[in-house]
């Protein structure tokens, strides 16, 4: 909790309980020592009568002090009241202040600062930036909507302390409209609160009714001749109940005790502050933790926020309890204290209430983002769509992504979410649409970029995808709410750029843009398979040493990185070091037994060492775990042909063409094997398909004419072209 916003702001709220509570350190005595002597001459020419000060617990200080001001005011004559009053204040500030007070508000400040230092230190020696929807007002450019908007926040949050019927996870946006007029009627509200606020500073600081003030007729006023002094004590706190009128000497309506109530007979335990201590500490610990919040010295990231509020709830059920005290001392009849009673139960019952019924909306994220749409619905629709896509529910989570957009369009995180989920079922020009009105909205959204430039690339539109890589890579980090993410989305941007060069075999470029990208790349980067692409370029450039070192150092950054063993074994195995390189295709396969690349890659290693039939086995498991991929299944059909298993070898080549049935080379070599394999009709049937998509093939046109040379042969009639 000290880490938050209002955290820090606990040490001084221990600070005035320290001061207020515990040491009845109260600004009213000093605030008048100033006032007019009237009743300092009446005191000391002998008009008051003194009363015993009972002196006991934590009030010992607060006793000394008024103590030793009587004194003063009996024996300094009235000239003299300046030096009094001083002395006064030195009593009651000064020397006679407790002897661990100091130290305790000192270490409470230290520690304070220490908080503070710390948290500026990992946030980079700077403040927290957010956008613009965060805190609308923060950024309106009209001075009259910002100051009318902060004056009412506080009110808004007292409303939500007092009643809170509506509750929302999230207040930013528009949930709280500016005020941009004087004519609004909300400003009616924010005079009522710091009216009220107002009041409730001066309660706690004026001087309370006791016998010392009331000097009518220029005598202070005793009932029945005398102060009423219960057990030969005078009340040391004017909260308790007042004795019954039998056991009172007092008529009714006259002054009991200190304040508006006296001590029950008998012995009583540890004094309770008084009220007016009771309204300070409780106005402190309303207002002090809600001032971080309260945009008055520097901009914070959200508009209203429950999360301010707790530790400011305490003090308005302080004030609330000092209030219903204050009450029941005050009420003389027994109907109107126990109406007192059930008023204070019912609102008890309410809260409790409302908080069950606001626990259920936290049962889940779902209900607490379906609670939240009736006052933010842009947000609440959006954090939804997340929250289904994550169960599963496609279609519904796409929804309320078009919904949120449907209340605010141009929300960048949304249109790229948006764009994410359609890319992920495969509708990539709709993804592709909505990445480039969130780069619209938002021209520094990295990873909008990066998914628009790998979408480009899986269409075949490599400059265009080239340019919004080198976009991506230009952007600066500046000013941006998460510059960690933003520079992983960048290194990934390069990551993707270099590796278009590298298919396009242009390892010298791929890396330099490979370099840039771990110049730049953050410390939070998984850097493995950037390695793993530079060994593959200086592999390509036939740079071996340097190739060997960076495979090495993907293993390194990921021991269990399955492409660089793989890409290490084949070097390996270019080098001679046969058992080794076999060793790390076989780890490869132990690390995921079910990723047909491994099995691939290790048949072509057998291939190539003429081990023909393990390497059939290897690829009809490759092909078998990987069936939907044309490249994974093209390949196993090669290599059973290769081991002479051509019934296996044609299985795997019909996959392939139904995969990619508008592939020339695919076609053709199900042709060639449906003819090694006898089935004539079916061959030429596929020959002529591959030549209608390229006509001008030669390997299939002499494979077609050889065709009909058997057909001929066998007397079967050939098909025209």
């Amino acid at each position: 909790m000290l880490w938050k916003e209002q955290g820090v702001t606990v040490l001084g709220v221990a600070a005035a309980y320290d001061l207020s509570i515990c040491h009845r350190l109260r600004l009213r005595p000093l605030l008048h020592l100033l006032r007019k002597n009237s009743l300092r001459l009446v005191a000391s020419n002998g008009h008051r009568t003194p009363v015993k000060t009972h002196l006991r617990g934590v009030g010992m200080f607060s006793a000394v002090a008024e103590s030793e001001t009587l004194l003063l005011e009996q024996s300094v004559p009235s000239g003299s009241h300046a030096h009094g009053q001083l002395y006064d204040a030195c009593n009651l500030f000064g020397k006679r202040k407790p002897a661990g007070l100091l130290q305790s508000v000192s270490v409470l400040a230290v520690w304070g600062a220490v908080l503070l230092a710390l948290r500026l230190y990992w946030m980079g020696n700077k403040p927290p930036s957010f956008s613009n929807s965060d805190n609308p007002a923060a950024d309106s450019p009209s001075l009259l909507a910002r100051t009318l908007t902060f004056l009412y926040l506080p009110a808004a949050n007292a409303w939500l302390l007092l009643c809170p019927s509506t509750l929302s996870f999230d207040w930013s946006m528009d949930a709280l409209p500016l005020l941009k007029t004087p004519s609004d009627w909300r400003n009616l509200h924010t005079l009522a609160f710091y009216a009220g606020f107002l009041l409730l500073a001066w309660v706690g600081l004026r001087d309370p009714a006791s016998p010392q003030d009331h000097v009518p007729n220029g005598k202070a006023h005793v009932p029945n001749g005398k102060a009423h002094v219960p057990n030969g004590r005078p009340s040391s706190n004017g909260h308790s109940c007042p004795p019954s009128p039998e056991h009172s000497s007092a008529p009714p309506g006259g002054l009991q005790g200190e304040e508006s109530g006296a001590e029950p007979h008998g012995d009583a335990g540890p004094s309770l502050p008084p009220t007016e201590s009771l309204v300070l500490f409780s106005l402190a610990l309303l207002a002090l933790p809600f001032l971080p919040a309260s945009n008055l010295f520097f901009y914070v990231g959200f508009v209203l926020a429950e999360r301010v509020l707790y530790i400011p709830s305490m003090g308005s059920c302080l004030l609330l309890a000092a209030a219903l005290r204050a009450l029941w001392v005050r009420l003389w009849p027994r109907p109107a204290r126990a109406l007192l009673l059930y008023s204070a139960a019912a609102l008890v019952l309410l809260y409790g209430t409302k908080t069950l019924l606001r626990n259920r909306d936290w049962a889940n994220e779902e209900l607490l983002y379906r609670s939240g749409i009736g006052v933010n619905p842009a947000k609440a629709w959006g954090n939804l769509g997340n929250v289904l896509k994550n169960q599963g529910k496609v279609e519904e989570a796409e929804q309320a992504y078009r919904n949120a957009l449907r209340y605010r369009g141009n929300m960048a995180d949304m249109l790229y979410n948006l764009g994410l989920l359609l890319q992920e079922n495969h509708q990539l020009s709709q993804a592709l649409h909505y990445y480039k009105l969130a780069i619209g909205s938002r021209p520094t959204l990295a990873s909008a970029y990066l998914n628009t430039g790998i979408i480009l690339m899986n269409q075949g539109h490599l400059d265009e995808a080239r340019r919004t890589f080198l976009t991506c890579a230009d952007i600066p980090d500046e000013n941006l709410k998460d510059p960690h993410a933003h520079r992983s989305s960048v290194t990934s941007c390069l990551y993707n750029l270099g590796k278009l060069l590298h298919e396009q075999g242009l390892q010298e470029e791929a890396l330099s843009v490979y370099h840039e990208a771990m110049q730049k790349m953050p410390k939070q980067f998984a850097p493995q398979s950037l390695y793993n692409m530079m060994g593959e370029a200086y592999m390509r450039l036939n740079k071996l040493n340097d190739a060997e070192h960076w495979y090495r150092e993907s293993l390194r950054a990921k021991p269990d990185h399955i492409p660089a063993h793989l890409t290490y074994g084949k070097l390996l195995a270019i080098r001679g070091h046969k058992m080794e390189a076999e060793r790390y295709f076989q780890k490869a396969i132990k690390l995921d037994p079910r990723k047909g690349n491994c099995y691939m890659h290790y048949g072509q290693f057998l291939l190539e060492e003429s081990r023909v039939m393990e390497a059939a086995v290897m690829a009809e498991k490759a092909a078998d775990l990987e069936s939907g991929e044309f490249d994974m299944v093209f390949s196993a059909a090669h290599m059973l042909r290769q081991a002479s298993l051509n019934e296996a070898a044609e299985k795997y080549y019909k996959m392939a063409a139904g995969l990619r049935p508008d592939y020339p080379a695919a076609l053709m070599n199900l042709g060639a094997i449906l003819h090694l394999n006898g089935k004539l009709r079916e061959a030429e049937s596929h020959y002529l398909r591959a030549l209608r998509l390229k006509p001008q093939d030669a390997i299939t046109q002499s494979n077609l004419r050889k065709l009909w040379n058997i057909m001929e042969k066998q007397g079967l009639e050939p098909a025209s072209p």
